[in-house]
């Protein structure tokens, strides 16, 4: 398993990377971002990526509809899902990662009916990119986050990965571990967050290995899932900010390396 951090696509990510033992960087090109500049910095991102010797292990999109009211694909999203993959291609990137909304006016039946044909056009054009396409177990405008999703719809697209962070499934009270025990062989890419429960409710996302996750456990499982893929640390606290969040960091990173036994 490679270690690696969500980043912003600029140079400064890759020093980072670099200055803290790190194998890769994950981008995250989200609804709100500018997906043209991106697309226009790939030259510089894939000189940077060599200099550094910092790979790019995912590029993801997350909170953006696929599916319209009808239960129609978007199409333009459709070709921003497509630019994306080809920039992934470019840059050497095994990963691209999406979810896709739940259209309320639609049946349960019918909003698998219309993620399976989203997703079927990006594994399809994914394969001829030699990118693997998975969606994310996030809640952010995505219904594909739990098993009976995963049993519909990777149940029957049975070359579609999980992008999967136990910290979503804690806070939706779920269990991580029979998650992962039940659908671990199908993760391509996995995050790495602190989660804090109180009082049954959310209260911070510190550092993973300052938390509560059994950060033990779910690396055993991995490795006994054969996990080979990467491990992207994801800061994501506002508590965990500047100076304290820079050694919080820095504790995950050593943390993590200790767990890891190849």
């Amino acid at each position: 398993m490679k270690l690696g951090l969500i980043g912003a696509p600029v140079e400064e990510s890759f020093k980072t990377a670099k200055e803290k033992g790190l194998s890769f960087l994950e981008f995250c090109i989200n609804i709100g971002e500018d997906v043209d500049q991106f697309l226009g910095n790939i030259p510089q991102i894939s000189d940077w990526s060599k200099s550094y010797n910092i790979g790019i292990q995912s590029i993801g999109r997350w909170g953006t509809d696929k599916i319209d009211k009808n239960g129609k694909i978007i199409e333009e999203e459709l070709q921003r899902s497509f630019q994306l993959i080809d920039a992934a291609s470019t840059l050497g990137c095994e990963n691209f990662v999406c979810g896709c909304n739940y259209v309320k006016e639609l049946s349960y039946y019918e909003n698998c009916q219309a993620a399976i044909e989203y997703l079927s056009k990006l594994i399809q054009y994914g394969e001829e990119k030699g990118v693997t396409i998975s969606t994310y177990n996030c809640r952010w405008n995505n219904f594909i986050k739990d098993e009976m999703a995963w049993t519909v719809i990777h149940g029957y697209l049975t070359n579609l990965g999980i992008k999967y962070d136990p910290s979503h499934s804690r806070y939706a009270g779920c269990d991580y571990l029979k998650e992962m025990r039940d659908w671990g062989d199908r993760f391509t890419h996995v995050h790495i967050k602190g989660s804090v429960i109180i009082d049954g409710k959310r209260y911070d996302d510190p550092p993973a290995g300052l938390d509560q996750t059994d950060w033990k456990t779910f690396i055993a499982i991995l490795y006994a899932k054969k996990y080979n893929g990467g491990l992207s640390i994801e800061p994501h606290s506002e508590n965990w900010v500047g100076e304290l969040g820079e050694k919080g960091l820095d504790y995950t990173i050593d943390y993590m390396k200790e767990l890891l036994i190849y």
